[in-house]
């Protein structure tokens, strides 16, 4: 098997994997999809009744959405996370409890009028565990409302809830192969513009491949591009390629895109282990 990273940014993973068969790169995707964990609110407490400011002005503890809504959107903002760091609380070694390595806490206190973002989450005790994405809108609050919040982040997977998932576009095709013929087309423009990917392009008035992995196998070139030689046959044949593929995902910005596909395929291992142990136990 060979891999090579195409692009590689902190949410964003692209590369090119040869040797492989469909059902591997699958297993890939719906590992990063369901088994790459991250922190994610689970829990909110809304405090109940008058707020008082620090000039003793009070506000109402309500606004335009009911506090399940809230809680809802909540839920999906992206928490940082440090997978070497934080555990699951079932295993963690406070039995549940709540502790800095399974458990973070925020609390929000706002009051209106004003607009209620995901950046006014602020964490109790390690500063780094600030929301990074502070511009995600929650609410609007109106004159004499406010909002009073405790909120509660734990570990968990996407395949339990999509809150925990931390990869959010994910996807494989086959590695294209594009071919074009020296007798190419009566016109090499149309031709060429014909792709919408931008995956051909015209050198010495010829038809060349100029970004082949930008091919998505949409077949436009070969109905459009006919050959120069009467035969009316395509002038380009495009394939995909059975043993390669191009691997393209994102993360939602709580874990590095790199993280998230060491532990995927750390996983994979495992559960393959896991199984080949099983299967040779079989009498």
């Amino acid at each position: 098997m060979k891999l090579v990273v195409r692009e590689l940014t902190d949410t964003r993973c692209s590369f090119s994997v040869d040797g492989v068969r469909p059902d591997m790169v699958n297993a890939l995707r719906r590992s990063l999809i369901a088994d790459v964990p991250k922190m994610a609110i689970d829990e909110v407490e809304f405090h109940m009744g008058p707020i008082r400011d620090e000039e003793g002005n009070e506000y109402d503890s309500n606004s335009a959405l009911f506090d399940e809504m809230i809680s809802h959107r909540l839920g999906m903002v992206p928490i940082p996370t440090d997978l070497d760091h934080f555990t699951f609380r079932e295993t963690c070694e406070c039995n549940g409890a709540g502790c800095p390595h399974c458990t973070i806490i925020y609390v929000m206190n706002k009051k209106g009028p004003c607009t209620v973002y995901s950046g006014d989450l602020q964490p109790l005790g390690d500063i780094t565990l600030k929301i990074k994405e502070e511009l995600i809108p929650i609410v609007k609050l109106k004159e004499k409302q406010a909002l009073l919040i405790y909120a509660t982040a734990i570990l968990g997977k996407g395949s339990v809830h999509a809150k925990w998932q931390p990869v959010t576009i994910c996807g494989y095709k086959y590695y294209p192969k594009v071919e074009v013929k020296s007798d190419c087309c009566y016109d090499p423009e149309v031709c060429a513009a014909s792709c919408p990917k931008g995956v051909l392009g015209i050198e010495k008035n010829k038809v060349v491949v100029k970004n082949l992995e930008n091919c998505d196998l949409c077949m436009n070139c070969v109905e459009k591009c006919e050959s120069s030689d009467g035969s009316g046959e395509p002038a380009i044949s495009v394939e995909g390629m059975d043993a390669k593929f191009v691997f393209t995902f994102e993360t939602d910005g709580s874990i590095l895109a790199k993280d998230a596909l060491a532990y995927a395929l750390n996983m994979l291992e495992s559960k393959y282990e896991e199984l080949r142990e099983q299967v040779s136990g079989l009498d």
